[in-house]
């Protein structure tokens, strides 16, 4: 039977009725992944406002916002499974319905648990739906499947969408409240929903596939695994790291879910995430590289905010507009890895040593201009750098993983991977560092310039001892920042010296195969898991597999 989505003249959309022009049917998916990228669990924009209104901690709101990435990077492993098992229409009613519910809750809670949970499905399902509609334009994108081209789309959508609806959550909690921007997305999803229902038909396609010989367990397990870490790092310094019962509680639930699911792979066939994935050298450079790459600009997280709003005395409205600076930097990073890597192709080494430059001419920017007097312009070109780096730091990686030579049984397994050390980690490790080096580095600096500030000093004699050390505490918070951009800065430096120097003159040739070749692994996938199953569950299955030829 011919592919489900293969070029076969002009490209066009079978789920989609044709009286909606061909031309316009990949623009209503775009419309489609625009609303499901829109619609989080928590807005963590609206953060300092959730925690004035629901008595919640700023740690409880942060976690609820990774619990959403974690759940959108479990997903990965059995999302192409899911796709063949289920319709684009199902796919994104059932996603769009979830996604509500989510916002729903999300507004009303303050349940610490529920939240966090209701954030995680809510990011399964999120990845659920952006898969479905970029995987069916994924043609009209690239006709050849060239992942360069591919991943560059997907993160000029996923990343300029996480600045836009910071924007849009701070405006709408200015001029109403911060629940609003919930209700917002609700009345857009309820809108998707109708759309889908009125102009995406249930195709099939060729060849149906259950969900059979998936490792939930796995699932849970490295849900469990990551969402432990994801505590430690968040709550780490409110609880005073391991001296508290909570992170040493947290510590070892995921080291056991870690060792079980390692000893679980070493027997099962089909284990949620397998060694060969685990293994693979593409994989740990990609790895090692966001490891040190995220943590050099997790400044982003520890300083920028407390910078603009503590020192520069910036609002909310005009702390949110810096977004706009990152959100071009996005624009200009994605363009520029179009042209030069994905049609120029050029090498991986030259990309990641760009991309390293730029975070450390970022890096640089913060430290020789950092002040109490800065314009809100001056800070456009770090800003910009920041956005372009990172951006053209994940499409390289992303691309080589998927040019790294693994079956494509095994390819997504590696997603989940990299979602969790790229989007989980990059975003939680790197400010856990930061933000112990920056208490350690400000009460140092704090005692050194606070060290005059005593009741027998003549200069002081009639003057108020909190002014004082409020002034002490700005400027040991400013130094204290001058100092870590600077370490930071030397780390950048070393690093792209190193990258420098090294020999790699791989260039990206990573093409994604024909659906028609996935759903064949995986239907092999499935019978082999088949012949395993005792007969009376074989008898169960083997109706569903007949209806489905």
């Amino acid at each position: 039977m011919a592919d489900w989505h293969a070029p076969q003249g002009p490209f066009d959309i079978p789920d989609v009725p044709d009286f909606i022009p061909r031309r316009l049917k990949p623009y209503l998916f775009i419309f489609f992944v625009l609303i499901i990228q829109f619609s989080g669990g928590v807005y963590l924009a609206a953060a300092s406002d959730m925690v004035g209104t629901t008595a919640l901690m700023q740690e409880d709101i942060l976690m609820a916002g990774y619990a959403s990435l974690i759940g959108l990077a479990i997903n990965f492993a059995v999302m192409f499974r899911i796709k063949f098992r289920f319709s684009n229409r199902s796919q994104l009613i059932a996603a769009g319905i979830v996604l509500m519910a989510a916002n729903i809750i999300c507004a009303h809670t303050t349940s610490v648990p529920l939240l966090v949970g209701t954030c995680f499905v809510a990011g399964w399902f999120r990845m659920q739906a952006t898969l479905t509609c970029n995987s069916t334009i994924q043609l009209w994108l690239t006709p050849v499947r060239d992942m360069a081209i591919f991943f560059c789309y997907v993160y000029i959508i996923v990343d300029s969408v996480i600045q836009l609806s910071g924007i849009a959550t701070i405006y709408t909690a200015f001029f109403a409240q911060w629940e609003y921007m919930h209700w917002i997305m609700t009345g857009l999803l309820a809108l998707m929903i109708l759309l889908v229902m009125l102009l995406v038909k249930p195709v099939r396609g060729p060849m149906f596939i259950p969900l059979l010989g998936i490792d939930w367990i796995g699932a849970a397990l490295w849900a469990g695994f990551m969402l432990s870490f994801t505590f430690i790092c968040v709550y780490g310094n409110y609880y005073d790291w391991w001296e508290a019962a909570e992170i040493r509680g947290a510590t070892l639930i995921g080291l056991a879910c870690l060792g079980i699911n390692l000893w679980r792979a070493t027997f099962l066939h089909h284990p949620y995430i397998s060694f060969r994935a685990m293994k693979n050298r593409n994989v740990i450079r990609a790895t090692g590289i966001y490891l040190v790459f995220f943590t050099l600009i997790a400044t982003e997280h520890v300083f920028e905010h407390s910078y603009a709003a503590s020192i520069l005395g910036f609002d909310e409205t005009n702390l949110i507009d810096l977004n706009w600076y990152a959100f071009v930097g996005i624009i200009a990073g994605c363009a520029f890895t179009y042209f030069t890597f994905a049609l120029r192709k050029w090498r991986y080494k030259t990309m990641t040593a760009i991309a390293f430059a730029l975070a450390a001419g970022y890096l640089a920017c913060f430290y020789f201009f950092i002040d109490y007097g800065v314009e809100k312009e001056m800070l456009f070109i770090p800003l910009f750098l920041r956005g372009a780096a990172s951006v053209i730091i994940s499409i390289v990686f992303l691309t080589s993983i998927v040019q790294s030579g693994l079956p494509f049984q095994v390819f997504p397994q590696v997603l989940t991977i990299n979602g969790f050390t790229g989007a989980v980690m990059g975003a939680t490790l790197g400010p856990a560092l930061i933000g112990e080096f920056l208490r350690h580095t400000m009460a140092r600096n704090a005692s050194l310039l606070g060290s005059n500030i005593v009741d027998f000093n003549p200069d002081i004699t009639y003057a108020a001892l909190g002014q004082y050390y409020g002034m002490v505490q700005i400027q040991a918070l400013v130094v204290s920042m001058k100092e870590i951009y600077g370490w930071l800065l030397m780390v950048a430096l070393v690093s792209l010296l190193a990258i420098l120097v090294s020999y790699g003159n791989v260039r990206p040739f990573a093409i994604f195969p024909k659906w028609s070749t996935i759903r064949r692994g995986i239907r092999h996938m499935v019978r082999t898991k088949e012949r395993k199953t005792p007969a009376a569950l074989t008898k169960v299955s083997h109706p569903i597999d007949t209806a489905g030829k």
